[in-house]
C-alpha cells in the first residue's frame, strides 16, 4: 500500500482516525476506545476520535451502557464527552469510519470535494467488503451492546491490520 497515495496531505505526523455514528454516545465512543486500545497495544501512535451527526448529547459521556459494555472488555471510556460532526473533520483526519448509511450520507453532505468524500466509508466495509453493512444502532436495545462491541473489535481488527502497516511519514 503506497502511503502517499492513502494519505497524501501527511508528513512525519500519526494517522488521525475519526469513529462517526448518531449521537456519539454508544457506537462511536466504543469505536474509539476500541481502536485506541488496539493501536496502543501496537504500539501506533495513533490519534483516535470520535463524533455523532446531531447534537443532541454534546458534552456528555457516552451512554452508561457503552461505558460497561467496554469496561466488560477491559476498556475505559468513561472521559470520553459527546461531540458533533464538524466540516473542520474533513481536514483534521486521515480516515472517517461511519457506522451506517445515515451517518455516511449526513457525513458526505457536508464534504467539500473528492479529497473529503475519498476519507469517509462504512466501518463495516473493513470486514464484509461491498456488502454495505451497518453497525446496528443499540441505543433502543440494552441487549444490543455487546453485539456491537464484537463487530466494532472485529471492524478495528481489519483497520489495524490494513493501516497498520502503512507508514504515515
Amino acid at each position: 500500500m503506497n502511503a502517499d497515495k492513502v494519505f497524501p496531505n501527511r508528513d512525519n505526523e500519526r494517522l488521525r482516525i475519526l469513529m462517526v455514528c448518531l449521537g456519539n454516545i454508544c457506537r462511536s465512543p466504543l469505536a474509539e476506545g476500541i481502536l485506541q486500545s488496539k493501536a496502543r497495544r501496537r504500539g501506533l501512535p495513533w490519534l483516535v476520535d470520535s463524533a455523532g451527526t446531531g447534537s443532541w448529547h454534546v458534552g456528555e459521556p457516552p451512554d452508561p451502557r457503552s461505558i460497561e459494555t467496554a469496561r466488560r472488555h477491559g476498556i475505559d471510556i468513561s472521559q470520553q464527552r459527546a461531540r458533533r460532526f464538524s466540516p473542520r473533520d474533513f481536514d483534521a483526519f486521515d480516515l472517517i469510519f461511519v457506522m451506517d448509511a445515515a451517518n455516511l450520507r449526513d457525513v458526505l453532505s457536508l464534504a467539500d470535494g473528492p479529497a473529503h468524500r475519498q476519507k469517509v466509508r462504512l466501518i463495516l466495509e473493513e470486514v464484509f467488503p461491498g456488502e454495505d453493512r451497518s453497525v446496528p444502532d443499540p441505543y433502543w436495545n440494552d441487549d444490543g451492546f455487546e453485539a456491537v462491541f464484537h463487530l466494532l473489535d472485529q471492524a478495528c481488527d481489519k483497520i489495524i491490520e490494513k493501516y497498520g502497516k502503512v507508514q504515515v511519514g
